[in-house]
């Protein structure tokens, strides 16, 4: 589904009701949803998220989680 956005919060109980099934328990720490932390660290959540153009950050309460617009990347001219 397209989005056009530029930042999305959610509450981790309207992730549960758009996926159609209950997060896992690990959906309540920040590191399983953060794209930026541990990067090296390839997890589907986050990668489904990058893919969309999205990067996603926990809200520091816990109680959902903030998806906001990547920026395009830019291109380097190589002369």
């Amino acid at each position: 589904m397209a989005q056009s956005a530029e930042e999305l919060v959610l509450s981790l109980e309207q992730i549960e009701e758009i996926l159609g099934f209950a997060l896992s328990r690990a959906s309540q720490r920040a590191s399983w949803w953060e794209t930026e932390r541990s990067p090296q660290e390839k997890m589907p959540q986050r990668e489904a998220c990058l893919e969309a153009g999205y990067i996603a950050t926990r809200l520091a309460d816990g109680s959902g989680v903030r998806f906001r617009k990547k920026k395009p990347e830019r291109r380097r001219r190589l002369f």
